[in-house]
C-alpha cells in the first residue's frame, strides 16, 4: 500500500487523538510511550485541538503521519526542537541544538512495510533543513526492554549515545538514548 508522509494540518485533532488512541493500544505501548491510554482518554477536545496546532506549525514541534490513498492514517512520528537554553522534556539537557524523535508509532498490518523508514526519512531531513536554530544531532529514548525499536533505531544508522534516563514512574527501568550527528546519513 502506498503512502503519502506529510505534516499534519491543524484542524486534523480528532485524527491525531484517534492515531494517538491506536498507539497507546498496542501491545508494546507500555515500553513504548511515556502516557496510558487511560489518561490520553479522558484528555479534553481542547487538549487535542492544541496538540494538532503545535504539530501542524513547524516552530518548535512537527507532527508527520503516513497516509494512504484514503485518507486514513497508518503511522506518526513527532519532532521536538530542543536548545541548549530549554527545559528539558526529557532526558538529559541539550548541550547542542538537536531535535529529538517522539511519539513514534505504525499500525501493526503496516509494519515490515518499509513505512517507518519513511516517516524517519522525512523526519531526519526536515531536522537537517532547520536553520534557526541549526540542529547538530537528532536523539531519541528507547525503553531498555524495547529490543524490536531498538534493532530498528540500529538500522537505521542511529547509535546509543551513553546517555541513560529512569523510566518515569519506574526507576527501576531505564530509557537509552540514540543519535544520529548531523553528517551521518540514515542507513535506509
Amino acid at each position: 500500500m502506498e503512502h503519502k508522509i506529510r505534516a499534519i494540518r491543524a484542524d486534523e485533532w480528532e485524527k491525531v487523538r484517534d492515531l494517538r488512541l491506536a498507539a497507546l493500544q498496542d501491545p508494546a505501548a507500555p515500553l513504548a510511550f511515556l502516557e496510558t491510554y487511560e489518561q490520553a482518554v479522558d484528555r479534553s477536545d481542547d487538549f487535542w485541538r492544541e496538540r494538532a496546532s503545535n504539530g501542524a506549525e513547524g516552530v518548535w514541534v512537527k507532527q508527520f503521519i503516513a497516509e494512504t490513498a484514503d485518507g486514513s492514517w497508518d503511522g506518526t512520528v513527532t519532532v521536538l526542537v530542543e536548545r541548549p537554553q530549554d527545559e528539558p522534556r526529557f532526558g538529559e539537557p541539550a548541550t547542542v541544538e538537536q531535535t529529538h524523535l517522539v511519539a513514534v508509532f505504525v499500525r501493526p498490518e503496516a509494519r515490515g512495510s518499509g513505512l517507518a523508514d519513511e516517516l524517519f526519512r522525512t523526519a531526519v531531513s526536515w531536522s537537517w533543513t532547520l536553520e534557526d536554530p541549526r540542529i547538530e544531532r537528532v536523539r531519541l529514548y528507547v525503553h531498555e526492554d524495547n529490543t524490536r525499536a531498538e534493532a530498528f533505531y540500529r538500522r537505521i544508522g542511529f547509535v546509543p549515545s551513553g546517555a541513560k534516563s529512569p523510566v518515569p514512574g519506574d526507576t527501576s527501568a531505564m530509557e537509552v538514548e540514540y543519535e544520529l550527528p548531523r553528517g551521518v546519513e540514515l542507513s535506509i
